[in-house]
């Protein structure tokens, strides 16, 4: 694993705090120098490899929970949460924001709370008057909460990922037809019946209690179906399970604890359907073609990209990857992964990511190599899907799924093979949102960036109709 310079003074000074520590004995446990340390703990000074294999020697630490992938998910969001027109009059730099996350991370998510409890009171107040109709912005919060929850585990259930692979080895679920294993074991195992029948068809299933029937909606997909009938086990296998990691959570609300035990059972499903070592092997030898990976597991493109950004096993991980699903308004629906790309919560992602035009060519993946403004390269991957079910007359929405990893691991993926990585020019710029991009000059922008001064010349006109103060 390579580590670029790590200015983490605060997670050293909560460990040395954890043991209950000086500075002094600190040091010298882990061979430093007592200024050396205190440099570090007050980031003027970088960690070296030397100084975390120090760490994790004397300490039994994972080096990898020293990465910036937490560091860089609070700065996104930090950054974010300060395009807000609230903050406009004293919007911090982006150095300055920096130095609050590597020195009082504590302080960001205070004010990251802080700003998520006011835009719940101002939704609160606007709701009051029904006649301003019922908006549903401050019904988000939980759900964003829940992403942040599982963002916060790398998107990995280590005890639900095992039992899982456990009970798929115990059936035989990757090699036999996956419909009929899961409903023999669910009629042997649970009294539960399995029947292709159901009464609303607005329902995918429907499952009674009493009579141990489940339902399914005859016309959803055969991997939906499979994957419904592997969330009802879920559901009777490890209920105590997923009850001991939500209480664990700490939510603030209980729609969010409701939302994240839904999101427990998808997790189980996934990790059932796709058991971790038999995927990731697969994954790596079909070099993370997901169309192949899909027809092998007898599962959706979009559970396979979702199950490649859960593969954090400790000592068993695989590539890093980003998954995002966008509805056709530009919203990110869902946003997974350990690869650091990320774009506005409270915003539409960029014009100029390739998960914008899946919608014009469905049934193709398209590929970008896309540089953000902080140099970070990426291999973008992207293709539309149709959600629903029924025939004609049915309601059918489209989204686009999107997959990638930084161009360091492109080399894993079968997409990468014709492109030129090594050529700066054949990445394409793209932005987090428009409210903070820096990209003075992009002709694809939808609004101005906040921390710019606009500058209107009624006598010259380019593209856009302004200019920002420092161009």
């Amino acid at each position: 694993m390579t580590i670029g310079k790590l200015y983490i003074g605060h997670k050293i000074r909560n460990l040395r705090e954890q043991h209950k520590s000086t500075q002094a004995r600190f040091a010298e446990r882990i061979g430093i120098s007592t200024s050396y340390l205190n440099q570090i703990e007050n980031n003027q000074r970088s960690v070296s490899a030397a100084v975390l294999l120090a760490l994790a020697e004397k300490f039994q630490v994972d080096i990898s929970s020293f990465s910036s992938n937490e560091d860089g998910r609070l700065l996104s969001t930090l950054t974010d949460v300060l395009t807000d027109p609230v903050f406009k009059a004293g919007q911090p730099s982006f150095q300055e924001m920096r130095l609050i996350m590597q020195n009082a991370p504590k302080f960001a998510q205070a004010l990251i709370s802080c700003h998520q409890a006011y835009r719940r009171a101002t939704e609160q107040l606007t709701t009051t008057d029904g006649r301003l109709g019922t908006g549903k912005i401050s019904e988000l919060l939980p759900y964003n909460e829940v992403q942040d929850f599982f963002c916060s585990m790398d998107n990995y259930i280590h005890k639900l990922d095992k039992i899982a692979e456990a009970l798929a080895a115990t059936i035989n679920l990757a090699e036999d037809d996956s419909y009929s294993v899961l409903t023999k074991y669910l009629e042997q195992k649970h009294d539960v019946i399995v029947r292709r029948a159901i009464e609303n068809n607005d329902l995918i299933y429907c499952y009674d209690p009493s009579s141990g029937v489940l339902l399914l909606n005859p016309y959803v997909s055969p991997p939906t179906r499979n994957f419904q009938i592997a969330v009802q086990l879920a559901r009777l296998e490890v209920p105590e399970f997923i009850e001991e990691i939500i209480t664990s959570a700490c939510f603030k609300n209980n729609e969010a604890y409701e939302l994240c035990r839904i999101g427990l059972y998808n997790y189980f499903a996934g990790a059932l359907l796709m058991p971790y070592q038999i995927f990731l092997q697969t994954a790596k030898h079909l070099r993370h073609d997901i169309e192949l990976l899909a027809v092998r597991f007898n599962v959706s493109l979009e559970q396979v990209c979702h199950r490649l950004s859960t593969l954090q096993r400790p000592g068993l991980k695989g590539i890093p990857v980003f998954f995002f699903r966008v509805d056709q308004a530009g919203n990110i629906i869902k946003r997974y992964g350990t690869a650091k790309l990320q774009f506005g919560r409270f915003n539409s992602s960029c014009p100029v990511w390739n998960v914008h035009q899946a919608f014009s060519v469905p049934g193709q993946i398209i590929r970008q190599l896309a540089e953000t403004p902080d140099g970070t390269q990426y291999l973008c991957l992207a293709t539309q899907i149709i959600k629903g079910k029924g025939g004609f007359q049915s309601e059918r929405p489209r989204y686009a799924l999107a997959l990638g990893c930084e161009i360091s691991n492109a080399q894993h993926f079968v997409y990468a093979d014709d492109l030129d990585l090594f050529n700066r020019s054949s990445f394409t710029p793209i932005g987090i949102s428009c409210h903070i991009c820096p990209r003075a000059k992009c002709i694809n922008r939808t609004m101005p960036p906040l921390k710019y001064r606009l500058i209107i010349d009624h006598d010259r006109r380019g593209v856009l109709p302004y200019a920002l103060e420092n161009d």
